[in-house]
Formats: structure tokens, sequence, C-alpha cells
């Protein structure tokens, strides 16, 4: 098996910032309130561009950054819970607008777990099917299914995209990924979809298309998966946390981050975060993230980096990486 390494990482966010003093004209709240629970000042909206063209944007950096042509992307993944339709994927939008026409293409749902895992699937197809080149998305337009009347949730989400471009290589890369699920608790954060409408239905089923969440269990849950993917990660490696310069983390909300880091005895600082300003980006935020730190020259070559995410599903994963 060959090493895949991430050779470039780019990120698009919409122009609109929307700051919780305008979410507070929506709903009965305000900035002190929403900042205090959350950690979240403003977030970026679509003024109409949807999944795939934020996506695509996101794409284009990263392999311009990689220096890798579109035509030479062998496969393309999208992890997205807010896809511009059922059919095709967004994965298939992203690979019409790059004119990227060898690569097999198709969209992961696992909320806001998908990066991390879209980057182990890449690895593993990568190997199996021998592709030198990969591109794997993390894209949602999460205003198009917030319920701007719930104070609840749409204090929290945003929209934006992020991309890395994978490669075989030589040096060390992606080292390990622990993905996990649980299912049972599945309602805890959910989006409907399609209704059960049909003229051979017995009743009509009808899904409520906005997220709906139940915080507190969401909460419970997302403290003890970074706590158990940051330690699995590690597990058998002969790397220690010590040795890890950065630990990403799906930006969620600052009381997970911190009650989690106090549960794994780690100061806050080895957590990156900017969630202020950008929200819940679901799959988009782990990718958004890194890309903010690459830019701001943070990643130097061989650091050690732990990304860790949960979400709908309910879902968790983390990936150990080399820059």
């Amino acid at each position: 098996m060959s090493n895949v390494k991430i050779a470039g990482i780019g990120a698009y966010l919409p122009s609109l910032v929307v700051t919780n003093d305008r979410i507070s004209e929506l709903v009965e709240t305000n900035d002190e309130w929403i900042v205090q629970r959350t950690g979240v000042s403003e977030r970026r909206i679509s003024e109409g561009e949807n999944t795939s063209d934020i996506a695509t944007k996101a794409a284009e950096i990263a392999l311009e950054r990689a220096g890798v042509d579109a035509k030479d992307l062998e496969l393309i993944i999208v992890a997205t819970i807010s896809p511009d339709m059922f059919i095709p994927s967004v994965a298939c939008l992203v690979q019409s607008n790059l004119d990227a026409d060898k690569a097999a293409c198709f969209d992961i749902s696992v909320a806001c777990s998908g990066f991390v895992y879209a980057l182990e699937i890449a690895k593993g197809l990568m190997n199996s099917m021998n592709y030198k080149n990969a591109l794997v998305v993390g894209a949602e337009v999460l205003s198009k299914v917030t319920d701007w009347t719930d104070r609840g949730t749409c204090i929290l989400f945003g929209d934006g995209g992020g991309a890395a471009v994978l490669k075989q290589s030589d040096e060390v890369g992606l080292i390990k990924s622990y993905l996990r699920s649980d299912g049972k608790k599945g309602d805890a954060l959910t989006i409907g979809a399609a209704d059960i409408d049909t003229p051979f239905s017995k009743e009509k089923v009808l899904k409520d298309r906005v997220i709906k969440m139940n915080g507190r269990e969401v909460l419970r849950f997302a403290v003890s998966a970074i706590f158990d993917g940051v330690n699995e990660v590690v597990k058998n490696t002969n790397i220690s946390l010590d040795e890890v310069k950065y630990i990403v983390p799906h930006q969620a909300n600052y009381r997970i981050i911190k009650s989690a880091a106090e549960k794994l005895k780690l100061g806050e600082d080895k957590f990156y975060l900017n969630l202020d300003k950008v929200g819940n980006t679901s799959s988009a935020s782990v990718p958004i993230v890194l890309n903010e730190m690459y830019e701001k020259g943070l990643l130097k070559k061989g650091d050690k980096i732990i990304l860790v995410a949960f979400g709908g599903g309910l879902t968790y994963g983390s990936t150990l990486l080399e820059w």
C-alpha cells in the first residue's frame, strides 16, 4: 500500500456576513446570549450559490495549490447533507464544472463527520484502484435547510466549503483513521427528505425538511466522541498526544471543545477554532479550518495533526496525519 498525502487545501465562504445582531432581528435572542452559549459571533450565508458552486470554488483553490490539473483527477468525493438535489450528486456537478472527465464521483452523507470519513474512503480507493489523484470536498448550504424561526438552531449554522487534493506519495501523509456511528441516537439530529405520499401509501408520512436537533443529547455525545476519537486514533501508532501539534475539531460549539479538552487533560490552545467567524458548517467545517491554518502559515511539513468530527447519524471519526 502506498502512502496518501494532502497535496493541496482550499476553501470558499460566501461573501455575506450575518452577525448575531442580524439574527436577533429574526428571532428573540441577542449577541451576548449566542456568544455565551455557542461561541459563534457571525456566519457566512449564501445569497443564492448552491452547494455545488461552493464546492467547485473550494476545489479550484485546492487543485491550484496542489499543482494538479482537474483532468488528472480519478476520484471526486463530496461530503454534504445539503446537496443541490437528490441526483445528480454534488460530486458529479463538481466534475462537470471542473471538466474532470476521468474521475469516479459520488457523495457521502455523514453530516459533520463527512470530511473525515471521505478522507479514509478516498485513501482506501486510491490504494485498491491505484488512483494517483483524488479530490475530497466538504460543502454545505445549510441556510436552505435551517428553520429561521427556531432560535435553538438558526444561531448555529453557516454556509461554506473546503477541499483537499490527495496524491499517492512516498512521504507519510494520512496515518490512521478511526470511524464510528451510533444510529440508535439518530433522532437527536435530523433533516427530513421526501414525503411518503403515493397512490399506494396507507397514510401520508410528511417530512420536516429543516434541521431539528436535541442540543443536550448532541452535546453529551460530542464530548465523548472527541475524547474517544482522539485517544483511539493514536493508539498503537507510537505517536503520543504530546507529539501532536494541533487537534482540528469540528466547529460545532465552543462549550463542546472546552469540555472535551478538559476531559482529555489538554490545553484549549491545542484545539484550533474559527467557529466565532463561520459557525457550524457541518461537513465543510474541518477543511475550512485546515485551509485557514494553511493560509496563516501554521502548518509546517512534518507536523502531526488530528482531525476529529462528530455529527448527525449519529457519527464520529478522527484522522491522524502528518502534514
